[in-house]
């Protein structure tokens, strides 16, 4: 998908235009080889840095083709995918490129939050043409996005271990690793996105505004906290799989424990049957009522072995 936006300098206003004029903002989503010939042919420059950010290992880092001063920005976004169980959180790579003075384009695999709120006009003080405060914009609004999905997973976590504790189902137990893959996801990419952002702060791959450099501040601000956050949750988690195992484990012993008992207890009668079921001289032979006092006998014997091993803490 192509998509071209320009900022009315009269109105302020963001228009999506046809033509690919300077000061313009291209947002390409998974695009089609047609489209990538297409804006690289309008806009002179290498396929190369539209096909990296398209490749989804590829990570967070600044690249720079000094020849034609363009310059790519990789940072990973935080995205959300759906499958017919679970909601799996889960990061990819946004390219932005800064063609020459006259074009921003951003690249990605699919539709992703952060771009959206800037093509549906939510981001204040945003223009095309600046786009220096454009970039940061987007690691501000990023940071800020995982931030938002950290605290979401939090929440999830909650939800999962307020389950367990009443019922170990193996669908919450794959849930609960679900989500802490996706802490490992984010943890990993918001290092990355730092390294990018801590880089572009020294001044030397594009040029700082005053009021821009601010931006830019809150978002190494913002993306530190999400680390921070994303560390903490990690640590709880880690907590929380060891408790899960230990009672799991425990519980698992508690039921051979009882099953052992019931068998114990259940092979008494058994065995009293067996003993006056052999063909030998044996009390009670010629009794008439000695089928009734070996049933006594058995049920006497069989709640004397229940008690004991009640006693001895068998049963759970």
């Amino acid at each position: 998908m192509l998509k071209i936006y320009n900022t009315n300098i009269e109105t302020g206003n963001l228009e999506e235009i046809k033509q690919f004029i300077k000061g313009s903002w291209i947002n390409l989503v998974n695009p089609s080889e047609a489209e990538i010939k297409k804006v690289c042919e309008n806009v002179q420059m290498e396929e190369e840095f539209i096909r990296d950010a398209l490749d989804f290992e590829e990570k967070a880092r600044i690249d720079t083709e000094e020849d034609d001063n363009t310059i790519l920005f990789v940072v990973d976004v935080p995205i959300i995918e759906k499958n017919e169980e679970n909601e799996m959180y889960t990061t990819m790579p946004l390219g932005m490129i800064v063609v020459r003075d006259d074009f921003f384009i951003t690249v990605s695999l699919r539709k992703n939050r952060v771009i959206e709120d800037f093509e549906k006009r939510k981001i204040k003080n945003f223009q095309t043409y600046k786009k220096s405060r454009f970039i940061f914009q987007i690691l501000y609004l990023n940071s800020s996005y995982y931030l938002t999905y950290l605290k979401q997973i939090n929440k999830e976590t909650e939800i999962a271990e307020y389950i367990l504790k009443n019922s170990m189902k193996n669908k919450e137990l794959l849930k609960l690793l679900n989500l802490e893959k996706s802490l490992v996801y984010f943890t990993t990419s918001l290092k990355s996105n730092e390294l990018v952002m801590e880089k572009t702060m020294r001044g030397k791959i594009i040029k700082l505004y005053d009021d821009d450099e601010d931006i830019l501040e809150d978002a190494i601000t913002e993306n530190r906290q999400a680390i921070e956050m994303a560390n903490i949750y990690r640590d709880i988690f880690n907590g929380t799989m060891d408790a899960y195992a230990s009672i799991i484990s425990n519980n698992l012993n508690g039921v051979m424990k009882t099953l052992t008992a019931i068998t114990i207890v259940l092979a008494v009668p058994t065995m009293i049957s067996s003993f006056w079921g052999m063909n030998v001289k044996l009390p009670f032979e010629n009794n008439p009522f000695g089928f009734v006092i070996m049933i006594i006998l058995a049920v006497v014997t069989t709640l004397i072995v229940t008690w004991w091993l009640k006693k001895r803490d068998m049963f759970n």
